[in-house]
């Protein structure tokens, strides 16, 4: 027989708007699916057990921890990674505005704090300091969390 044996364990998962047919088993990590097999890496491992928020995307709209949901979980259900937040060519306001505010220091954690941050002003449009302090709960290690709230707040005034 040449080569591994395909199609026992298969997936079909819309990811930013295109179904990828994967062949990962149905308990892997949405995570690695979404790195190692569909190929976009803007979606970052941090913690592995779904604290840390470095792994953000949204599914159906909610930002949720992709190391801590399951290829069967999320089959059939709409997936956008930090890759498939802009549109076309135009960065989306969270992003436009990290810029702006120049918010990243390392990097590492800021896909996964766009999208968590994506999702809150997407739920609440004018989000109050307590709701910041409540839905954005990602971890980042360089402290960048004063100017994550000034970008937030610029994107709420506008």
């Amino acid at each position: 027989m040449d080569g591994p044996i395909r199609g026992l364990a298969m997936a079909n998962l819309t990811i930013n708007g295109k179904t990828f047919t994967l062949d990962v088993e149905p308990d892997t990590p949405l995570l690695w699916a979404i790195r190692e097999n569909a190929g976009l890496t803007g979606t970052k491992y941090g913690c592995g057990i779904a604290q840390c928020g470095a792994c953000t995307v949204h599914m159906d709209g909610v930002a949720i921890r992709s190391c801590g949901i399951s290829v069967a979980e999320a089959e059939g259900k709409p997936i956008t990674t930090i890759e498939g937040l802009a549109s076309g060519s135009t960065l989306h306001k969270v992003q436009q505005a990290w810029i702006a505010k120049d918010v990243p220091q390392c990097g590492y954690c800021q896909s996964g704090m766009i999208m968590a941050v994506a999702a809150l002003l997407s739920e609440k449009p004018k989000p109050t300091d307590a709701d910041i302090d409540e839905a954005i709960t990602n971890i980042c290690r360089c402290g960048t969390f004063q100017q994550v709230r000034e970008a937030i707040h610029t994107i709420a005034s506008a």
